[in-house]
């Protein structure tokens, strides 16, 4: 029985070595990348913590709230036309007056001076117009009883010298006797000619006097009827009936021209004034609706003028009621309007949250089908209202995203719900 013969064992060639350990040491590098990068870019967070809301496709419509203040329809400032000292008071702020009441008086002693100044050059002016009028009939005729006799008597001197001119001409009258009554007509003639002219200047003159004497009468008489319109407005009256919500006037307290006296505002009906923030200024116009909510009834509000000058950042609307009126609605009262920007249409939406102080709506986490993680997606948002952002590209409807606060996530790219 020959004996077993040893088997030598065979080593490993070192080439081989060489191969096996870089695979080997490549799976180790790989894998602790791996898991340093899943332990960098996911966190774990509590399901209870986080809102989960669906991506969903309906009705939007862009709109902002704002906040906006009743103010009467019509608001009437009572200012001191022309100045004067209280005299008296008929009524007290927080009275109903009706139009054309006594609401106080004032005085003026120097517009009543002026006044009876001015009555009195009206007196003196319009009898010096009587006066030159008389005086102008006079003028007239005497002109016209003047030209009577010089008519009468150029006519008899004419008469005259026709028959002398026969009798000179069948030489029974010297020539010097001609000649001297043919003179004597010739002056009359002329005479009488200058006589007319000279008379009428003088008729042209006084009709001129009549006519600027009458102006000035006019004058005065338009400046009377100013100052007794000024002697009126000493008496404030109410331009409108309605509701006196301010005087500012005491008796014997001086009033300045142009001074405020107080307010009437016309309570028959109501308006709203609101600020809206100057980045909407392009997008608010006349005409563009909102609604507020009051006493579990929705009423309907219309953009009436826009007041373009913006002051710290705002500038301000006013609305008018549309349809029917919101009872119980009183002055200075603050409604919450949701202000329309836009027409309803068909969105992809999602609604608003926290999420978007930290994305800018650049992107959000999107749960998994298996509801067990959620994962960060990249996507882009549009519009928005109060209640929801428009989805323009990324998500679908149906899909699930989370919706509440990212501050303490970091930039993980993986949430773990737990």
């Amino acid at each position: 029985m020959g004996m077993d013969k040893a088997i030598e064992k065979k080593k490993w060639p070192p080439k081989r070595i060489i191969t096996y350990s870089s695979i080997g040491l490549f799976i180790l590098v790989v894998g602790y990348l791996l898991i340093f990068q899943a332990g960098r870019s996911t966190l774990n967070v509590e399901k209870e913590r986080v809102t989960i809301s669906t991506v969903t496709k309906g009705p939007f419509q862009e709109f902002i709230p704002i906040i906006g203040n009743v103010l009467p329809h019509r608001t009437i400032y009572l200012d001191s036309v022309i100045g004067g000292s209280v005299e008296k008071i008929y009524l007290e702020a927080g009275a109903q007056v009706k139009q054309g009441d006594i609401i106080l008086m004032l005085s003026n002693t120097n517009l009543l001076m002026t006044l009876l100044n001015n009555e009195a050059q009206i007196n003196r002016a319009s009898n010096d117009l009587r006066t030159t009028r008389l005086q102008l009939e006079r003028n007239r005729l005497e002109l016209k009883r003047q030209r009577t006799e010089g008519d009468y008597f150029l006519k008899r001197i004419k008469r005259r010298f026709e028959r002398n001119e026969i009798i000179f001409k069948d030489g029974y009258l010297s020539k010097q006797d001609f000649d001297d009554l043919k003179d004597e007509y010739e002056f009359q003639k002329k005479n009488r000619e200058l006589t007319i002219e000279s008379q009428e200047k003088d008729l042209k003159f006084s009709e001129e006097q009549v006519k600027q004497l009458e102006v000035s009468v006019k004058q005065m008489e338009a400046s009377l009827t100013l100052l007794k319109a000024q002697l009126e407005n000493l008496t404030v009256k109410a331009p409108i009936s309605g509701h006196l919500t301010s005087l500012l006037a005491e008796v014997g307290q001086s009033k300045a021209p142009g001074e405020r006296l107080g307010q009437i505002d016309d309570v028959t009906g109501f308006k709203v004034r609101a600020p809206i923030d100057e980045h909407y200024i392009a997008r608010v116009e006349v005409g563009k609706t909102g609604q507020f909510d009051f006493s579990d009834n929705t009423f309907d509000l219309k953009v009436s003028k826009v007041y373009p000058e913006v002051r710290n950042g705002q500038f301000e609307v006013d609305m008018e009621f549309v349809g029917k009126n919101a009872e119980g609605i009183r002055r200075g009262q603050t409604l919450h309007i949701r202000l329309q920007l836009s027409d309803i249409s068909v969105a992809i939406l999602i609604p608003r949250g926290g999420f978007y102080q930290t994305t800018g709506g650049n992107w959000i986490y999107i749960m998994d089908p298996s509801g067990k993680y959620a994962i960060k997606r990249q996507i882009r948002l549009g519009r928005q209202n109060p209640e929801f952002f428009e989805v323009l590209e990324g998500l679908k409807p149906g899909e699930q995203v989370i919706t509440s606060s990212y501050e303490n996530y970091g930039d993980m790219e993986r949430l773990v719900l737990k």
